[in-house]
């Protein structure tokens, strides 16, 4: 009873807040680090590059494939406990890759790092959700944001740091020492559980669910990474697109009607999460631009790999300082305004980098511009889109509610990037403008796509604060 009155009187601190960034950037510290030291990698265990490409994929597939799940495990037996999982999942990791001798070793810290990461971003929305109000959730969850978003940049600055002074595996020991910290500072944190869903009151999971789950995601993440190299319309590709479509189908008519389900589809009933978790789809996949643009410019323009990293450089520092923009815009006028215009933002910045057939002074030019808009946009957006998923995320499914809008980030991304790449290197025969053009074209339909989502779905009242 004396846990139970803890959590019910506890309220979210700086300590905790800062342990949960943690948790989200420590992700970032070995997700996306391996990304930029591929040559010490591949060199110091002696592996294929095809091997290096499975050690850099399989985080996010494994992340992807158990992030529903585990934020369901969050909601039933602790939303604090399963980050801890995560952390010490991190941890085992981390050290597979220190003391990596093979290809192997590899592999398997980074499917547990993958496993990590399932645990850690939904479990750790829902203790914001739990313990975090009003504008201290929102200011809570755009400090989760920036750890998210600004992971991304911190991890290849951080990666290139530490190979300058020492050998990569460092990045894994520090990653370590984060995870610890990151621990010790939510001890304090009382547990927070939903509401048990089953009549009985016993612990139960849907295992059938989760089965079928994992076949239609395993499936759609193979049709997205190698539907290009096979052929979109090629019979493999539809063969494997029609196994995601049968297991979906499955997995529906499973979780209907069930008591204990993995997914409640209720969560769709409203039209304020429904929205935030399509949209957060959408504009995910615009990431294809980042891959589009900096190939283009490295094989179309001559420009060298830190020339071309150093045009994205607005769109890092616009992201980190409009999180708390928007978060800000959303307190005022709610959230659908924000995530419009955030949306709108973003696509203008991919829909001028659409001149290809300008001079290399002047193109450089609007990419910077571009780039800077598509960060400015993504940043307004961030914190009102996971607020409303947060907010209108039924009580106690919290976790899974999390899980879900999470999932819809990865597999967006995915998704993105895999399509735009594809239509780029098809078009690209023609010329490299015009593959360029033709690539960024995607990401700029995904953009108007997602407004659209925005328009139809977010009600106009999501988030608005209460008249006094």
């Amino acid at each position: 009873m004396g846990k139970e009155i803890e959590a019910i009187t506890y309220h979210g601190t700086n300590k905790m807040l800062l342990g949960i960034v943690l948790g989200v950037l420590n992700f970032w510290l070995f997700a996306q680090t391996l990304m930029n030291m591929v040559p010490q990698v591949q060199f110091g265990l002696g592996i294929s590059p095809q091997l290096m490409s499975t050690a850099i994929s399989v985080t996010a597939l494994f992340s992807g494939l158990f992030i529903v799940a585990a934020g369901n495990l969050a909601d039933m037996i602790g939303r604090k406990k399963i980050t801890y999982i995560g952390f010490v999942l991190s941890i085992i990791g981390s050290l597979f890759l220190v003391f990596a001798m093979n290809g192997a070793m590899l592999i398997a810290g980074r499917i547990i790092q993958g496993l990590s990461a399932a645990c850690v971003m939904p479990a750790t929305i829902a203790l914001i959700k739990a313990y975090f109000d009003g504008p201290n959730r929102q200011r809570a969850l755009s400090y989760w944001s920036i750890g998210s978003w600004g992971g991304t940049g911190f991890a290849s600055f951080f990666a290139g740091a530490v190979l300058s002074v020492a050998t990569w595996r460092m990045v894994f020991i520090i990653s370590i020492f984060v995870a610890l910290l990151g621990m010790y500072l939510l001890k304090d944190v009382p547990e927070s559980v939903g509401e048990n869903n089953s009549s009985d009151g016993k612990f139960h999971f849907d295992y059938l669910g989760l089965f079928f789950l994992i076949i239609a995601i395993l499936a759609l993440n193979i049709f997205i990474n190698f539907g290009g190299k096979l052929g979109w319309f090629s019979m493999h590709s539809l063969g494997i697109l029609a196994v995601f479509i049968v297991a979906l189908l499955i997995f529906v008519k499973v979780e209907i009607g069930k008591e204990i389900v993995l997914v409640d589809f209720a969560l769709f009933k409203n039209m304020a999460y429904t929205g935030a978790t399509v949209s957060n789809f959408l504009l995910n996949a615009t990431a294809g631009t980042l891959i589009v643009i900096n190939t283009y410019i490295q094989l179309g323009r001559g420009f060298s790999t830190m020339e071309t990293g150093m045009l994205t450089l607005g769109y890092l520092i616009a992201v980190l300082a409009m999180i708390r923009v928007g978060e800000k815009i959303l307190q005022r006028v709610g959230a659908k305004k924000p995530m419009l215009w955030g949306a709108i933002i973003t696509t203008i910045g991919m829909a001028i980098m659409l001149m290809t057939h300008l001079d290399n002074t002047t193109y450089l030019a609007i990419v910077f511009v571009g780039f800077a808009l598509f960060g400015l946009g993504l940043g307004i957006y961030a914190t009102p889109s996971t607020d409303t998923s947060v907010q209108n995320a039924l009580p106690g499914r919290i976790g899974v509610a999390a899980g879900i809008y999470k999932m819809a980030s990865s597999l967006g991304g995915g998704f993105g990037v895999a399509l735009a790449g594809s239509v780029y290197v098809m078009t690209k025969s023609v010329s490299f403008d015009y593959g360029a053009f033709c690539g960024m074209m995607v990401n700029v339909i995904f953009g108007i796509l997602s407004i659209i989502s925005i328009a139809l779905l977010v009600p106009s009242n999501a988030g608005k604060p209460k008249d006094k």
